[in-house]
């Protein structure tokens, strides 16, 4: 009776992983061979563990990634540019640590979603917040929030997660509010927060893309000057695959 009303108090209390292994504990019959201190320690190290990974699964539930993509299961074998030495120096997320960014270029297909994805999963992995947004998402949630008062709540959100990837950026020629919504949201950031932008255009086309040099001059400054690069190129990875399927 006794441990039931202990489990029911774990539980109460929301010690769920001590409750677990409590449970098992009363279940080895050898388990008194250990020392009350090894025995706790043991409750203690599994709440410890069962909480990580819940805390792990609900930012990357939050961060809404496009793919379930892991820095260990990128493929080097196929040439893409992609720097091993420099995936992995990235893979302890120092860079975030000081508000560093990541910028992705290249041909549509070659795996610039999957390999900011990636990074974004060792982030989350490494207990740090994470959004990710395909740009018109981004724009069209901007506008939303402007017509129904929710605007600086929204804003708020972007510049507060601690890593905020922008897909898709550049498709289109932005329009004035979005490229000065763009500017809000990273001046917003700068210094605090790290971003990564993934495109097709390459970087030195961006002003273009932008529209108005003054406005491009301000965003590219806040984040090219000390951002990590990679200008991937190749064949899609997508006719990869299905060309392997045949």
């Amino acid at each position: 009776m006794l441990n039931e009303q202990t489990m029911e108090k774990l539980i109460a209390m929301k010690l769920n992983g001590m409750a677990d292994a409590f449970k098992e504990q009363l279940e080895q019959p050898d388990i008194h061979e250990l020392s009350f201190e090894e025995r706790f320690g043991l409750l203690v190290d599994r709440h410890w563990i069962w909480k990580e990974d819940r805390r792990m699964k609900r930012l990357l539930r939050n961060a809404k990634l496009k793919i379930n993509a892991c820095i260990e299961d990128i493929d080097y074998k196929v040439p893409r540019a992609i720097d091993r030495s420099v995936v992995l120096r990235l893979a302890s997320c120092q860079w975030i640590q000081s508000t560093q960014n990541i910028i992705i270029t290249g041909p549509t297909g070659v795996g610039k979603t999957y390999l900011s994805c990636a990074f974004a999963n060792k982030a989350c992995r490494e207990g740090f917040a994470v959004l990710y947004r395909r740009a018109p998402r981004l724009f069209q949630e901007i506008a939303i929030a402007r017509a129904d008062g929710s605007y600086t709540k929204l804003m708020n959100k972007f510049a507060k997660v601690k890593l905020l990837i922008i897909d898709d950026f550049g498709l289109a020629p932005l329009s004035d509010p979005e490229r000065r919504e763009l500017l809000e949201v990273i001046e917003d950031r700068q210094g605090l927060s790290s971003t990564i932008i993934v495109s097709q255009v390459p970087i030195g086309n961006w002003h273009e893309s932008i529209g108005d040099p003054t406005i491009a001059d301000a965003i590219l400054d806040r984040l090219i000057h000390n951002a990590h690069k990679f200008d991937l190129e190749g064949d899609s990875m997508r006719k990869r695959i299905m060309a392997r399927g045949r």
